[in-house]
C-alpha cells in the first residue's frame, strides 16, 4: 500500500500510556526524541514495513460529524502546523487512555511520528504514525564488572513485530484522509480500530473483492459443505478465485452462470445467502465492481480447499485449477467396507 524507500522521520516522541480501569496514569515527554545513528535505521522499516504489503485502507468515522472524530482533529492540526506536534501527542496519549474501560487492555509506550515523503498511490508525502508498544521481550545484557565479564536480564522492544500502530497519509478522498492500521493482538480489537481511531473501511475496490470473497468463503462454509460436502465447497472457492483472476469487474449474474453453472439450486442458495451475510455483518455486497488484484491474492493465500477424511487423510485440491475436482476425483460409497470413498485419477506421481 505503502512504499518506504525515501522516508525519513522529522518528529518523534514516546510517552507512556496507563490504563483508567486500573488507575494507571499516563507519563508524558516533554520534547521530541533525537536519534543516534543505529537506533534511526532500525526503527524507520520497524515501523513502516507492517504497512508496506497492506490491501485494505480504513477512513475516519463519527456519528455526528468527521470533524468530530478526535485523532482526525488532532492528525488535521498537526499537518497544519507541527510546531503544536508535541502538545497534540499529548492529547493522543490521553485520548487512548479513555478507550482503556477494562482489565485487558494493557499498558504501554505510545510513539508518535511525522513521516516525510511516504509514496501512497505514486506519489509522495508525508503522514502521521501511532503506534503503540505493548510486550517487551527480555534479553540479556553482558557488561563488565571487576576484570570480569557479567549478565544481567533486561527488557526491551523488539523490532521484529509491531504489536499496534496506525498511519494517518496527509492524502484524501471523498470520504477523508487515508489511514492503514495493524494491530498483531486481536484480543482488544475493538479498542485500537473502533473506540480509538474509530474507523470504518474505504469505500473501495479493496472493501468492495473483501466482502464479496468473504462472504463467498462463508458461504461454502456454511452451505455447501454442510448440504452438499466438501468436494462440492472445494470446487466452489477453486472457481470463485478463477474467475476473479480472469476478470476486471465482477457482475454478480454473470459470476452466477460461470461459477454455478446450471446448478440453479444453488444459485437460489447464494442469493439467500447473500441477503443473510449483508444483514449479519452490515455490509452492502455490491452486484458490480471492480477487482482489487492485491486482495484476491491474499485472499487465495487464505482459502483452504483440502478435504480432511477421518482415516488420517488429506486430500488437497489446487486452488488454480477448478476443473481437476470434477474431471479426476469421484466420490461413492463402498457396499462391501460400509464407507464413503474418493477415487483419484492420475497418469503419473510427482
Amino acid at each position: 500500500m505503502i512504499k518506504r524507500n525515501r522516508a525519513s522521520i522529522s518528529k518523534f516522541i514516546i510517552h507512556k500510556v496507563g490504563n483508567k480501569f486500573n488507575s494507571a496514569t499516563n507519563i508524558f515527554s516533554e520534547n521530541e526524541l533525537t536519534f543516534d545513528q543505529e537506533s534511526y535505521e532500525l526503527m524507520i522499516p520497524f515501523l513502516l514495513k507492517p504497512f508496506v504489503n497492506l490491501a485494505q485502507s480504513y477512513r475516519f468515522n463519527h456519528h455526528a460529524s468527521i470533524d468530530l472524530n478526535e485523532i482526525n482533529s488532532y492528525a488535521t492540526e498537526i499537518f497544519k502546523d507541527e510546531n503544536s506536534f508535541v502538545e497534540l501527542s499529548k492529547h493522543i496519549v490521553n485520548h487512548l487512555y479513555e478507550q482503556s474501560n477494562s482489565a485487558q487492555i494493557k499498558t504501554g509506550d505510545v510513539l508518535v511520528a511525522i513521516f516525510e515523503d511516504i509514496e501512497y498511490n505514486e506519489v509522495l508525502t508525508n503522514a502521521i504514525g501511532i503506534f503503540k508498544i505493548e510486550n517487551k521481550l527480555d534479553f540479556f545484557q553482558t557488561y563488565i564488572d571487576k576484570n570480569s565479564f557479567d549478565v544481567s536480564v533486561q527488557k526491551g522492544i523488539s523490532t521484529k513485530k509491531l504489536d499496534k500502530g496506525c498511519l494517518i497519509i496527509n492524502t484524501s478522498d471523498a470520504d477523508g484522509k487515508v489511514v492503514l492500521s495493524v494491530d498483531a493482538n486481536n484480543y482488544d480489537a475493538n479498542y485500537w480500530v473502533n473506540h480509538f481511531l474509530n474507523l470504518k473501511y474505504a469505500n473501495d475496490s479493496n472493501q468492495h473483492t473483501q466482502n464479496y470473497l468473504e462472504m463467498c468463503k462463508e458461504f461454502s462454509e456454511e452451505i455447501l459443505k454442510e448440504d452438499f460436502g466438501v468436494q462440492e465447497k472445494s470446487k466452489f472457492l477453486a472457481k470463485t478465485v478463477d474467475f476473479f483472476k480472469e476478470n476486471e469487474t465482477v457482475n454478480i449474474h454473470d459470476f452466477k452462470d460461470e461459477v454455478f453453472n446450471e446448478q440453479e439450486d444453488q444459485k437460489e442458495l447464494f442469493d439467500s445467502y447473500k441477503k443473510q451475510f449483508e444483514e449479519a455483518n452490515d455490509v452492502l455486497v455490491l452486484n458490480q465492481f471492480a477487482v482489487s488484484d492485491i486482495v484476491v491474492k491474499k485472499q487465495k493465500q487464505k482459502i483452504k480447499t483440502e478435504i480432511k477424511l477421518d482415516t488420517n487423510i488429506q486430500i488437497k485440491l489446487d486452488i488454480d485449477a477448478p476443473d481437476a475436482a470434477i474431471e479426476y476425483l469421484e466420490k461413492g460409497y463402498d457396499e462391501e467396507k460400509k464407507m464413503k470413498f474418493y477415487k483419484v485419477y492420475f497418469n503419473e506421481e510427482e
